[in-house]
């Protein structure tokens, strides 16, 4: 094989784990730790299947609705963010609450609360049904409209175009969310824009490596769950920068060995939520298939971190027990 056949893999950097995402794992872990299994979830802590799995082995339960959470126990919202009703129903539920929300989230939320005080109208560019979507909405559900992607800004209607507003779910494709700003812009020229980018730095930065490495690839590989919506994006954005095809798996046995056939550059990420292991797994895989020389591709340097959340360093056994007393007892913080 001469050097200009020679197989390859393109290894985009930054990858996999965000600081929102790690802040979330670990502050699942710190509970556990603190205040021994079980410790209930409310939905995914992080979209991806591998950590989920993880964390119930070490004693996490994850639940659909804070209802099935036992009273007098100690329930972890998920880092997408949840609505108001649902902190609510967790302090008539009396459960101590850690809310493991992403910073990030929450700066949306604050800006759909703020915007809603001054009875704008709320344009959130998002995926219906999508928790973060969900979470967002809540805050303000008489003035949040969903726009899902540039073909649903036709159906757009507000009552008072000099005050419209959007918002955006943090885990978009920014070429897309921007098509979707374009149309609504065209739409309502008094559109005004979020104070700071809603897409978090970290989507963004995963998104340019793999445009970085897209055109050079005849394949990518993106490792994380169907479910990741940061994910999703990775592969769509590959296909847009010229990648010869793009694959979203969760672990290295879901490859087809048949998607190498004529390849001879590999790009390989991960989603935000994906853990390390995981792309050392696909690498592993590759490597014992010939594509063994591997080259980073950086787009970006990251160094932000978020504290754990504040819950943490507070006795919630002895909090949630005492919710469950007399009727004139607090309710939760959260």
């Amino acid at each position: 094989m001469t050097a200009a056949t020679a197989r390859k893999v393109l290894l985009a950097a930054p990858r996999g784990y965000c600081a929102g995402v790690d802040r979330a794992v670990i502050a699942v872990e710190k509970a556990l730790e603190q205040y021994g299994a079980p410790v209930y979830v409310r939905h995914e802590i992080v979209h991806n299947k591998y950590v989920v799995k993880t964390l119930e082995k070490k004693g996490a339960i994850f639940v659909d609705e804070t209802a099935e959470v036992p009273e007098g126990n100690i329930v972890i919202f998920s880092a997408h963010g949840v609505a108001p009703v649902v902190h609510e129903e967790a302090a008539r539920g009396r459960l101590a609450t850690i809310d493991a929300t992403c910073p990030l989230v929450t700066k949306v939320h604050k800006e759909a609360v703020r915007f809603a005080k001054e009875d704008y109208d709320i344009l959130l560019i998002g995926h219906e049904g999508h928790e973060e979507v969900i979470g967002t909405s809540g805050e303000a559900p008489e003035h949040i409209t969903l726009v899902d992607g540039p073909g649903d800004v036709g159906n757009v209607a507000v009552r008072d175009e000099s005050k419209v507003v959007w918002l955006s779910q943090t885990t978009l494709s920014v070429d897309e969310t921007m098509e979707t700003v374009d149309a609504l812009k065209n739409r309502f020229p008094q559109l005004i824009s979020p104070p700071s980018d809603d897409i978090c730095y970290a989507t963004q930065n995963r998104q340019t490596a793999v445009k970085q490495m897209g055109a050079d690839a005849d394949l990518v590989i993106v490792v994380g769950s169907k479910n990741s919506s940061n994910s999703v994006r990775l592969v769509e954005v590959a296909l847009g920068a010229g990648a010869g095809a793009a694959h979203l798996v969760d672990y290295a046995d879901e490859i087809d060995e048949a998607w190498l056939e004529g390849v001879t550059t590999v790009g390989v990420t991960s989603g935000a939520s994906v853990p390390e292991i995981l792309v050392e797994g696909v690498l592993e895989w590759l490597a014992e298939r010939g594509y063994g020389d591997v080259e980073t591709i950086t787009a970006a340097q990251e160094s932000i971190t978020f504290s754990l959340p504040k819950e943490l360093r507070r006795d919630l056994r002895a909090e949630a027990a005492a919710l469950t007393g007399p009727e004139e007892d607090g309710s939760a913080e959260g």
